[in-house]
C-alpha cells in the first residue's frame, strides 16, 4: 500500500498574517490527516530557501511547529524534510524528537540530513564545515541518536560529539524510537547511512536516476546485511494536481522554473497511473508539497488520489 507525505516548506498563505498564519497551517494538516496522509512533515530552516521563493519569507522553527501540530491532530506522524546536522547538538536533537514521540503518543520521525544552507549558518553564527566533515558529523548524529532511542544511559565518544551516561527520559513511546528518515542520494555514504540507520529515505530525480539510488542502497543494504525491504523508499512526487487540466498553467505558474521542470500537471486518475510504475519499480512513498496545495479544497484531490491508491 502507497504512504503518503505532505511536506509543508512554505508558510507564505494567500491572506495570512503573522497572527492567523499557525492556524492556516492547522487547517491544512488537519484536512491532510482527514485526507489519509501517513506523514506531514516540515523543512528544518531558518530561511526560505531559493526553489520556494525569497529569504524573507515567514519560516517558522521546525520541532516548534511539529510539537504544537502533535497536540492538534491524532493519526498523522509528524518529523523533519529533514533536520540539519550541523544545527543542534545530536543529544539535544534526540531528547526533542523523543519529547515529539511523547506529545504525538508515538507519531514522530527524526529526519537528518548533512545540512547544505551556507547563508543560515553565517546568519545565524553556525559553523558550516566542508561536506566531508558535515558527512562525519552526521553518522556520528545518527549513531547517538539510536543510541539515546535504545539505551538508558549510553555514552559515545566521537571525533565531534560525545555523550556521557545521558540521560533520556521518559523513553520514547514506539519500541526502538521514532523512524529515521535519512534526506540525500549520496551514493558513497548517505546511501550507506541509510542501509546502516535509516528507516526511510527519500530523493527525488527521473525514474532513471531513482532505480539507480534504489540499486545503489540495495548493495549497501548487502554489505550491512541489512533486509532493503525494511527500508521505506520515499520520493518527491513527480504529478501535481490538479482538478482539470483547465488549473494546470495556473498551478504551474506558482512554482519555481526549477520545480516546473520535475512536475507534471495530473487529475487524481491520471496521478494515480502516473505514479503506479514507481510503486512496480520499489518505491512506496509520495511526499507532495504544499506550495501547490495551499487550500483545504487542494488537499481534498490528494485524497482522492489516495483513495484510487489503496
Amino acid at each position: 500500500m502507497a504512504f503518503f507525505g505532505y511536506h509543508m516548506p512554505s508558510f507564505s498563505y494567500p491572506g495570512a498574517t503573522d497572527e492567523t498564519r499557525f492556524d492556516h497551517l492547522v487547517s491544512l494538516t488537519c484536512a491532510a490527516e482527514e485526507a489519509g496522509f501517513d506523514l506531514v512533515t516540515v523543512m528544518d530552516h531558518f530561511y526560505q530557501i531559493a526553489v520556494h521563493g525569497s529569504e524573507m519569507e515567514p519560516m517558522l522553527e521546525a520541532y516548534a511547529t511539529l510539537s504544537a501540530l502533535a497536540a492538534r491532530t491524532s493519526r498523522v506522524k509528524l518529523g523533519t524534510m529533514v533536520t540539519g546536522v550541523t544545527y543542534r547538538n545530536p543529544a539535544l536533537l534526540a531528547k526533542t524528537v523523543t519529547t515529539l514521540d511523547t506529545i504525538s503518543k508515538g507519531r514522530a520521525v527524526l529526519g537528518l540530513g548533512a545540512a547544505w544552507n551556507e547563508d543560515e549558518h553565517v546568519g545565524y553564527g553556525f559553523e558550516f564545515p566542508s561536506i566531508g566533515e558535515r558527512m562525519s558529523r552526521l553518522e556520528e548524529a545518527l549513531q547517538i541518536c539510536k543510541l539515546m532511542f535504545t539505551e538508558e544511559r549510553p555514552s559515545f565518544e566521537g571525533r565531534y560529539y560525545r555523550i556521557q551516561e545521558a540521560l533520556n527520559f521518559p523513553r520514547p513511546i514506539q519500541p526502538g524510537g521514532p523512524p529515521i528518515l535519512i534526506g540525500g542520494s549520496g551514493e558513497r555514504r548517505t546511501l550507506r547511512f541509510v542501509a546502516r540507520y535509516g528507516d526511510m529515505s527519500n530523493w527525488w530525480g527521473s525514474m532513471d536516476e531513482l532505480k539507480h539510488y534504489s540499486e545503489v542502497l540495495d548493495q549497501h543494504c548487502d554489505a550491512e546485511r541489512r533486509d532493503p525491504t525494511t527500508i521505506l523508499r520515499t520520493i518527491m512526487s513527480p504529478v501535481i494536481l490538479v482538478a482539470d487540466q483547465s488549473q494546470a498553467k495556473a498551478t504551474l505558474a506558482r512554482l519555481s522554473p526549477e520545480r516546473r521542470a520535475q512536475v507534471t500537471p495530473a487529475t487524481p486518475a491520471q496521478a494515480a497511473e502516473s505514479l503506479q510504475p514507481y510503486l512496480e519499480a520499489g518505491f512506496g512513498g509520495f511526499i507532495f508539497r504544499n506550495t501547490t496545495m495551499l487550500t483545504t479544497e487542494a488537499i481534498g484531490l490528494a485524497g482522492e488520489l489516495i483513495r484510487l491508491m489503496r
